[in-house]
């Protein structure tokens, strides 16, 4: 009976630290920024990107931030429309021509306003 009431209290004390510890700690979150999508551009223009680094990021939707929301998704539709994910497979661009023009001009636009708030941030 002895050894049946130790098992029971180290089993319990040992459910009872699990619950606790995930009762007092948070889901980790990741936070897409701007800085992260103009790096994630940057590296699908150079081709040095791999598909599934373009999809983890992309495919992650960003809630804190409605015009970074509409970037990501204007990205991902560029993905639809002009990604050959077959050829950066085999080390070519994630890309086609047309697709790699668009999203230059979808960079070069989160650039500007990225760095227009920071100048904006700057002088207030």
């Amino acid at each position: 009976m002895a050894i049946f009431l130790l098992i029971f209290a180290v089993c319990f004390l040992v459910i009872g630290g699990m619950v606790g510890v995930m009762m007092l700690t948070r889901t980790p979150r990741y936070r897409t920024g701007a800085h992260d999508l103009l790096t994630l551009f940057d590296k699908a223009l150079a081709g040095t990107l791999s598909e599934a680094e373009w999809h983890t990021v992309i495919g992650y939707p960003v809630r804190h931030d409605d015009f970074l929301e509409g970037v990501r998704r204007r990205a991902q539709h560029l993905m639809d429309e002009h990604g050959r994910p077959w050829q950066a497979a085999q080390g070519g661009s994630l890309f086609s021509r047309r697709g790699r023009e668009d999203l230059k001009a979808l960079r070069d636009h989160l650039a500007s306003r990225t760095a227009l708030r920071e100048t904006q941030e700057e002088h207030r």
